[in-house]
Order: C-alpha cells, then structure tokens, then sequence
C-alpha cells in the first residue's frame, strides 16, 4: 500500500510541473508580447489568471473563496496571505481580480518557462542584500503608479511544516503605510495539506480562502508598521485557526 502512496506522490509532483509548464509554451508567443510594454500588464494578469486555473482543476483541487469585503476596481490594495505551498501563487491569482504583482524571491527566476515571465513582471527581491530590500520600495512605488496592486507573503518564505503562521516581515506593511493603500488579509487554509513543499505528500481536495476585511492605513506613519504588521498576522493566525478545528 505504501509503495502505491508514493508511486501517486512521484507521479502526481510531475504532473504539476508539467501542469505549470504546458500552458507557458502553448501561449508563449501571447505572453511574450504582453509584457513588452508595462500599460499592457492587465492584460498578461488574465493570462496568468487563466494558467492558475488550468493547474489547480488539473491538480484536482477546488476552491471556495469567502469574502468579507471585495477590492474596489480602481483602486490598488496590498494583499498578503500566508505562505505554505507551491500552490500559494496559483491560488492567489485565482482569488484576486484586480491586477497585482508580486514581490517574491529571486531564485524564483532559476525554473524554466515560469521564471522567464517571473522575472519581467514581479519585483524580484534578494533578501540577503539590503541594497535589494530597499530597491524593491522604488520598483513597487512606480507599479502602484501604474495602477496595479501589490502582493506579498510577509512570512518572508516557507516556514517549516510545524510552524502554522511565522512572524511577519515589517515591508509590506511599511510600503503599504507609506503608499496609504489598505491591507488586504487572506488566509489560505488547506494549501499545506493539498501541496506542501514535502515531495511525498499531498493530493486532490478542497482549498479554502478567506479574504478578511480590509486594515486601513489612512493616517498612519512608520512609527505604526509594527502594531499594522501584529494585527493583520492575527486575522490570518486566529482564521487558520478556526480551519484547523
């Protein structure tokens, strides 16, 4: 019986990769040319939109998306959520309508097909430079000029599969205070369970999202990144906890 179990966990991680890939090189001449220019990003979103779908129905998951409140089209929001599997990205895009990039890691940039289009339109960040970690407020401020929201996972990366909810970096909430746009919480609930980044693991299922009502940051400075950042890893926190039961 074992021996099945991870006969359907080798085949079933291959099956995602080649989920992720498939879409990429079937529409690769449309995505190369929506990001040749930065006014046509809302339209490579919907692309990515599209390719997110086609891996989680492929992957043999389904999702039900909770809303408390509901983004506003014309107006940019920073989402966080918290960060559990290879699944985050997809599920992400799934749930979020309105055009947003992502500030991730650059050794995202280092898997083929994806990290091509990863690294033209997110804002790469190499987290063991602080010259990178603050250029990363200078790219973000110039896409939020452009109209689009911002997306981050303020765990800093994947914390180990014990830890459920790790502390939060402060820069989401600092560049969310200094833009004065709204925090928009979401809480991924079964991700870990579905696709872990432990190889023998996962499968089919439901995946629940919750998008909390918004934290807004009008009127407040740096002095109040700390007490934003404890209360949005509280909803998330105290969420997980309620999926958890």
């Amino acid at each position: 019986m074992k021996l099945f179990k991870y006969l359907f966990w080798i085949l079933y991680r291959i099956w995602f990769y080649i989920l992720v890939a498939l879409p990429i090189l079937i529409l690769f001449p449309i995505l190369l040319i929506s990001i040749l220019k930065e006014s046509w990003y809302p339209f490579f979103f919907k692309l990515a939109r599209l390719w997110a779908k086609i891996i989680l129905i492929g992957m043999g998951f389904h999702w039900k998306i909770e809303r408390e409140q509901t983004p506003e089209k014309s107006k940019s929001y920073m989402f966080i959520a918290n960060h559990t599997s290879m699944a985050d990205i997809m599920l992400m895009l799934v749930s979020i309508k309105n055009p947003f990039v992502f500030v991730g890691k650059k050794e995202l940039t280092k898997i083929p097909l994806f990290g091509f289009f990863y690294k033209r339109t997110c804002i790469l960040v190499d987290r063991s430079s602080e010259k990178s970690r603050k250029a990363v407020f200078l790219r973000a401020q110039k896409r939020l000029k452009t109209g689009v929201s911002i997306c981050i996972f303020p765990e800093g990366g994947v914390p180990e599969e014990h830890i459920v909810l790790d502390d939060f970096k402060d820069g989401a909430f600092r560049l969310a205070i200094n833009h004065q746009i709204s925090i928009v919480p979401i809480t991924f609930g079964d991700n870990k369970k579905r696709l872990s980044y432990t190889f023998f693991s996962g499968g089919p299922g439901k995946m629940r999202v919750k998008i909390h009502k918004f934290l807004t940051t009008e009127g407040l400075t740096i002095k109040d990144t700390k007490a934003l950042n404890e209360e949005a890893r509280s909803v998330i926190l105290k969420q997980l906890e309620i999926f958890n039961k």
